[in-house]
């Protein structure tokens, strides 16, 4: 008989949810994991398997690590500095100038890493930032054991700068090269929107997106506001600019889009476009709900997310799902809208299909990333259980995350943080409350 193959992590019991191409549930099966990877998902009593770090999931559900499609992890050092405004106040006269005013990489890093260990404790494996400094976020991250997709963000507020569009680019290309060891971290490129873009610009990031195969992330129809600036200087709708530009034949991720039309719709659904929802911050900024049967019956790819923690605020994409789920039921005045199962799909599978790594993760298969986490079901509003879906999406929430595997890493475990000091972490937020309140006289 053959020796058993040693590998460096078995979890084993509980409840599977694959989120595969055919849904599997699995139920007394085990997964190996060995190097970051998932080797095999087996029943239990059968493995070829033997490892010195064992995980019981017993009374557990285990599922894929969600992934966040849109956020700016800086900004959690802005948690609720600005509430109950509208979106151009909140950015113009708050946001935008507080950043100008306090942006560093010392502060970019604390609050990246502050929010890279809030979202290990939500479950989440992976985000998708858009934001400045990006070695700082990349640094934050990987410290915390989070993967990251990070965006160069670009702004052009208040110059049309030459030297911006000369250099535009040569970043992303820099640290990846810089990075190429580091398999948290990963770059691209992120126009922060049309009405903060020129039209060079954009062209500028599609000619690139296509020379270096670069995914672009951008805020798109988020207000009425913006839909008709767009309209009123281009005498288009902006999809239908995005498309002129050329940045419909390129891979990318939208955030928001809320205020699109039907014909509009048509031409996402015709390109490698996925939308972005942030559903509590489109409610909590008053900003709109997304026409999300929509895009569903168009086949466009919807991904969940958190949005920043200045507009949400916090990065729990437990809650996003129940808040979706449950909203567009009623938008819809139809209970069957958005199944348990459809909703995470979309912070799991749906988003790995977005950043262009479905191949990788987003699943539990064998061959792809180790990126999962284990949900604890000993806690009252988590019995009985008759579908683990419903169970997730709509009675458990990030309270009941036990462990949280990344690249095959315990990061979270019985609910601590193995790789950072949580408590260090929350004392140096509390140092930067006092110089952000100061700076602004609070």
């Amino acid at each position: 008989m053959a020796s058993p193959r040693k590998v460096d992590l078995l979890i084993e019991g509980g409840t599977i949810l694959c989120l595969d191409s055919t849904l599997r549930i699995l139920n007394h099966h085990g997964i190996a994991i060995d190097q970051g990877k998932i080797v095999c998902l087996y029943p239990l009593g059968e493995s070829e398997y033997e490892a010195d770090t064992k995980l019981d999931a017993s009374d557990c559900i285990v599922m894929p690590g969600l992934i966040n499609a849109h956020s700016h992890l800086p900004m959690t050092y802005f948690r609720g500095l600005a509430d109950d405004l509208p979106l151009d106040k909140w950015l113009h006269e708050y946001i935008w100038p507080l950043e100008a005013r306090m942006l560093d990489s010392e502060l970019i890093y604390h609050a990246s890493l502050h929010g890279a260990a809030e979202m290990i404790k939500s479950g989440i494996t992976q985000t998708h930032e858009m934001y400045f400094d990006m070695p700082a976020i990349a640094d934050g991250c990987s410290k915390a054991g989070l993967r990251a997709m990070i965006g160069e963000a670009i702004c052009e507020m208040k110059t049309d700068s030459a030297e911006l569009k000369d250099c535009l680019g040569q970043k992303v290309l820099q640290l990846r090269q810089r990075y190429a060891g580091n398999h948290l971290i990963d770059f691209n490129l992120a126009p922060h929107s049309i009405y903060a873009c020129s039209r060079q610009t954009l062209q500028k990031c599609v000619q690139l997106a296509r020379e270096h195969n670069i995914l672009l992330h951008m805020h798109l129809s988020e207000t009425k506001a913006e839909v008709e600036q767009c309209r009123s200087l281009t005498g288009l709708k902006p999809v239908f600019y995005l498309k002129e530009i050329g940045m419909l034949e390129c891979p990318a991720v939208y955030a928001h889009g809320i205020w699109v039309e039907p014909d509009e719709i048509d031409l996402l659904a015709d390109s490698p476009s996925s939308i972005a929802l942030c559903t509590e911050s489109h409610l909590k900024l008053s900003s709109g709900i997304i026409p999300l049967s929509d895009y569903l019956d168009q086949g466009v790819n919807i991904c969940l997310a958190t949005d920043g923690v200045a507009s949400n605020n916090n990065l729990d994409l437990f809650s996003e799902m129940d808040f979706t789920a449950k909203l567009h039921k009623v938008v819809n005045n139809n209970p069957s809208f958005l199944p348990a199962r459809e909703v995470l799909k979309m912070a799991t599978i749906n988003a790995a299909r977005a950043l262009g790594v479905a191949e990788q993760r987003g699943s539990l298969e064998a061959g792809k990333d180790a990126d999962l986490c284990i949900l604890s079901l000993d806690e009252l509003q988590c019995q009985p259980i008759y579908n683990p879906y419903s169970h997730v999406v709509y009675a458990m929430s990030s309270r009941n995350l036990r462990d949280v595997i990344i690249a095959g890493e315990i990061v979270l475990r019985q609910g601590k943080l193995t790789r950072v000091d949580e408590a260090e972490i929350i004392r140096t937020a509390k140092s930067y409350q006092a110089k952000i309140s100061a700076a602004l006289k609070l």
